[in-house]
């Protein structure tokens, strides 16, 4: 029974590492907002140079994960409730990168004490639900959000800033927007999407594997 708790809680921790993780690559990976500059002509919509924009990037950045306590955007103005949404946007980037971490190191305890256990949940391993059960859940909100991905950022933040509306910006009041095109939350979301289907696949086709391999001994 033991064991079978643990290979549970060890299905739920590797569900919470992709899903973090996922979110976490496009927050920390700064490379791939760059990669937006020019495509989307980013620094024609604010006035900066391409320095100018990574700057008030990165200055936006290193408020929202956690490193600086105070918001700013390089060259670029902001208005109080700009700032706001951005302290609120803070709470769950610290939220998503601490889950990631407690997650990771949970997940390698229970690794370690699963290590010469042979027990598995209904023949697969705990990855491999972990990996259906996120899988399936993701591929159907992307499903969802594909078909009006306008539709699924109001939704979003409907529900992640319930009672708020100091996300809808005014671009006079906090030109920081323009460098936020639409585009590039979208590019985020299927950058995250990605992730997550790859990792699940990974992990269904490596639990089959293992069966297989177990049964042929």
């Amino acid at each position: 029974m033991k064991e079978k708790l643990l290979h549970i809680a060890q299905a739920v921790l590797i569900a919470l590492v992709i899903l973090s993780g996922a979110i976490a690559l496009p927050i920390l990976f700064r490379p791939f907002y760059y990669w937006h500059i020019a495509p989307y002509h980013l620094t024609d919509a604010v006035g900066l140079t391409v320095e100018g924009v990574k700057t008030a990037y990165s200055e936006m950045m290193n408020y929202c994960i956690g490193i600086t306590d105070t918001f700013s955007a390089g060259q670029l103005p902001f208005s109080p409730e700009g700032a706001s949404h951005f302290a609120d946007v803070r709470k769950l980037f610290v939220l998503d990168l601490r889950v990631l971490v407690i997650a990771a190191v949970l997940l390698c305890v229970t690794l370690f004490l699963s290590r010469k256990s042979s027990t598995r949940l209904l023949g697969h391993t705990s990855g491999f639900w972990s990996a259906v059960g996120l899988g399936v859940s993701f591929a159907v909100i992307g499903g969802l959000a594909a078909l009006d991905f306008d539709r699924a950022f109001v939704v979003f933040h409907e529900l992640f800033f319930p009672g708020k509306d100091n996300w809808l910006f005014y671009s006079h009041l906090d030109p920081i927007i323009l460098m936020l095109p639409a585009e590039f939350f979208r590019n985020c979301a299927i950058l995250i999407l990605a992730v997550i289907l790859l990792s699940c696949t990974v992990l269904i086709l490596w639990s089959l594997y293992k069966r297989k391999k177990t049964h042929c001994l």
